[in-house]
């Protein structure tokens, strides 16, 4: 199959296997397309059940585990860090690893409007433009949950199971507060003996993610083939189109080709390519005409949070179950939700926290002295006790000067530079005070000092619009005046929205798929004899 695969001329080549490539693989393909999946990972096996660790640092093990094999090197406010991001590198790509939350937006995310304007004028689309493509992405990845109580927009997922006790009494305490909690939506199928496997790989392909949801249904239909362990060097062509992929495949350099191309490699890494692919017609990287790609990066800022049962009610264990989008906007400012993130202040969970803050420390190449986190952890779960965990979600919005840079020494790569914006610092002041104060009657403590960046949220960096001199992609998310490269990963995204962008990624892979197929239909229709 491999040599087929190198000599075949395929209608679309897939660039990665994630949220976006996963699901545009699909809709090709089930849309009757030729779908070659490029993976720079390995394929792995649906079975197996691997955690997003920090830790490791060899790449090969990484690999093997289906993380992105080498360290990434983020300047944040001119301080230079490495560090293992949130970041996959096998089928399904990130998303294997993902907690499985899959949210639809708000109206005002994407359109500007008298009483909430948006930041940037509002999305090249507007949002009865995407709904639809939002209710089949939820079909697709089977997602369940409540409807938003402070949501004018009607959901269409599937019925969550019912809140277990404590759960309940945290959501009737938030409403005695007159908050609005409501079950978080997920892309899970819940069998029975479910583990909510959040934040690492399912076994029993109970979550739905890139590969369980895209790339394995794609390869079903008979028209899709994936390549594993094949690394793309350069995306090449004229001005107008491209015409191969340069890649490695088993060490070897070959060369793929296709009508056309959708680049899915993630907000980091699909800019990265293209920046590495540079050609005297193309000489500050491909499609870069505009010096805009890598550009206008985003992430989410994290804030997490310790919130104890009210009075009279116990906690009996973690949960993902509750969300709330009080905080979502207020008085005008834009913030974000806050959602229980499946864990609680267990010792386990301290030690794994505070092993994290030490591998970003100065202190991490002192291997000898992780094991001391034990000590701390120790008293701070009898502190914490029935505490359950909360994540905090603050909207980032794009600035020029945060992107992503091509790495002279080793384009290969992935290299960041970012600058917390002044006001953000003072939006995540603000946060912080409108949740403290809403949780009056709750016992709550806040798990973090300083400002952090949810790597595994970035986006921004290939920002769709309508006009070629302020964004890299037209409002199909095809790169200005190329007629066959399309990007399907979070980097189209012109904001960064105030809830987990999964859900969008994936609906907008399907409007894509739908750019795509239609184009296919109309060249052939005009290659037809009369």
């Amino acid at each position: 199959m491999t040599a087929n695969a190198l000599e075949k001329e395929w209608d679309v080549i897939v660039i990665g296997t994630g949220i976006g490539g996963g699901t545009i693989g699909r809709r090709l393909a089930e849309l009757g397309l030729s779908v070659l999946f490029v993976e720079k990972g390995p394929s792995g096996h649906t079975r197996e059940q691997h955690y997003l660790r920090t830790d490791l640092e060899d790449p090969s093990a990484r690999q093997i585990r289906g993380l992105w094999p080498k360290p990434v090197v983020a300047t944040l406010d001119g301080k230079e860090t490495r560090l293992f991001g949130a970041i996959g590198s096998g089928v399904g790509g990130s998303s294997s690893f993902y907690a499985a939350t899959l949210e639809r937006p708000e109206t005002h995310d994407i359109d500007d409007g008298p009483d909430l304007p948006h930041p940037t004028g509002g999305w090249p689309v507007r949002f009865s433009e995407l709904r639809p493509y939002y209710e089949e992405a939820e079909r697709l990845y089977e997602v369940c949950g409540d409807p938003v109580p402070l949501s004018n927009d009607v959901d269409t997922m599937r019925t969550p199971p019912p809140l277990s006790e404590d759960d309940q009494a945290m959501a009737d305490s938030f409403r005695k507060n007159g908050l609005h909690p409501y079950h978080v939506h997920m892309g899970v199928r819940l069998l029975p003996g479910c583990k909510l496997c959040f934040g690492h790989k399912c076994p029993r392909r109970c979550k739905l993610d890139g590969r369980t949801a895209g790339v394995e249904p794609a390869l079903q239909t008979g028209n899709a083939v994936l390549l594993d362990m094949c690394e793309v060097q350069a995306i090449c062509g004229t001005r107008d189109r491209v015409t191969h992929l340069e890649v490695l495949q088993g060490g070897k350099p070959r060369t793929l080709r296709a009508r056309s191309y959708v680049l899915a490699a993630g907000a980091l890494g699909s800019p990265k390519l293209l920046l590495a692919s540079r050609s005297e017609i193309w000489p500050n990287g491909f499609g870069n005409d505009n010096d805009l790609v890598g550009r206008n990066l985003m992430f989410h800022l994290t804030e997490m949070v310790a919130i104890w049962p009210a009075s009279g009610s116990r906690s009996r264990g973690a949960s993902k179950a509750l969300a709330l989008r009080d905080f979502y906007h207020h008085e005008g400012r834009r913030f974000g939700a806050l959602q229980a993130i499946g864990v609680d202040a267990s010792y386990g969970m301290i030690v794994h926290y505070l092993n994290g803050v030490f591998d970003r420390s100065p202190l991490r190449h002192l291997r000898f002295l992780r094991e001391a986190t034990r000590i701390p952890a120790y008293f701070a779960a009898r502190i914490f006790g029935s505490a359950k965990i909360f994540s905090g979600i603050i909207e980032d919005l794009p600035y020029r000067d945060n992107r992503v840079l091509l790495d002279p020494e080793d384009p290969e790569r992935i290299r960041f530079t970012y600058n917390y914006a002044p006001e953000l610092q003072e939006r995540r002041r603000l946060y912080r005070r409108i949740v403290k104060r809403s949780l009056v009657g709750h016992r709550t403590m806040w798990l973090r000092f300083e400002p952090h960046l949810d790597l595994a949220h970035c986006c921004g960096t290939l920002r769709f619009g309508n006009d070629p001199a302020e964004s890299v992609l037209d409002r199909d998310c095809r790169v200005h005046g190329v007629s066959n490269l399309y990007v399907a990963d979070a980097s189209f995204m012109p904001t960064s929205l105030g809830i987990n962008p999964s859900l969008t990624i994936a609906a907008n892979a399907l409007r894509v798929a739908d750019r795509i197929s239609a184009l296919r239909r109309q060249q052939a229709l005009q290659m037809a004899p009369v």
